[in-house]
């Protein structure tokens, strides 16, 4: 009887315990998403009303932007002088978030969001990873795409064909 008590009770410690650390961790989780979600949500602010110094203070020293053209691969110098013209004319491009997915590594380091945006060229896709430096998020990698209904794919398959071709036959003779 006593035995059965005492395993009782480490029962009940246990899945206790298992339940608080579920909750704490939880909790956790939805403070961290806050975090990320003030980054993503700061960038397209900044970007909005041309703040081109706290727009690149999101991104981390070594990051990757990747725009919508295939020619479009960044690192973060390379973006900021694409940039410059467009924030400097006072307001480089306005998004905003309609939907926002966030999953965290197992160790709470790094953080890969997607989202959608509504934008100048409709409706596109954000998406990327974002890492935690110090007590800071940052953006290491930041991925822009169109979106293209299905129903439309063979259209802009046409349009895109012939400066693609081009691209695609010089990435492969390399």
């Amino acid at each position: 009887m006593k035995k059965n008590i005492i395993f009782a009770f480490l029962t009940l410690i246990f899945f206790c315990s298992n339940s608080l650390y579920s909750q704490k961790k939880g909790f956790y989780e939805n403070v961290q998403k806050k975090h990320v979600s003030k980054v993503l949500d700061d960038l397209n602010t900044f970007a909005a009303t041309a703040d081109f110094k706290n727009y690149f203070a999101l991104y981390a020293e070594e990051s990757t932007f990747v725009g919508t053209d295939a020619n479009e691969v960044w690192n973060k110098k390379e973006f900021m002088d694409y940039a410059k013209p467009h924030f400097d004319k006072g307001k480089a491009w306005s998004f905003t978030s309609l939907k926002r997915n966030i999953t965290f590594s197992s160790d709470g380091k790094y953080a890969w969001f997607d989202e959608l945006l509504e934008t100048q060229m409709k409706l596109c896709r954000g998406s990327g990873v974002l890492e935690k430096i110090g007590n800071q998020w940052k953006i290491r990698q930041y991925v822009l795409s169109m979106t293209i209904p299905n129903d439309n794919s063979n259209e802009v398959i046409k349009i895109k064909s012939p400066i693609e071709d081009a691209i695609i036959l010089n990435l492969k003779k390399k």
